[in-house]
């Protein structure tokens, strides 16, 4: 079997960025037809609130805090 390590890849951070942005218009348009204003702000308040929770468990969890037994 041949043991090669692969090739760089290619960074497709601002491409998925540029799509989800793409997507959030047209998701936000389609709520803001059907719903108001005031729903497309909710939605971003949610998923603002959303993303701002996980970043910060995904951080607490990097810190691994000590437990009682380990002290």
């Amino acid at each position: 079997m041949d043991h090669r390590h692969p090739k760089r890849v290619e960074d497709y951070t601002t491409a998925n960025l540029v799509l989800i942005f793409i997507n959030l218009l047209w998701i936000f348009g389609v709520i803001w037809a059907q719903f108001g204003l005031m729903a497309v702000i909710l939605s971003g308040w949610v998923l603002n609130y959303g993303i701002t929770r996980l970043a910060q468990y995904k951080a607490s969890r990097a810190i691994q805090w000590p437990r009682e037994s380990d002290a």
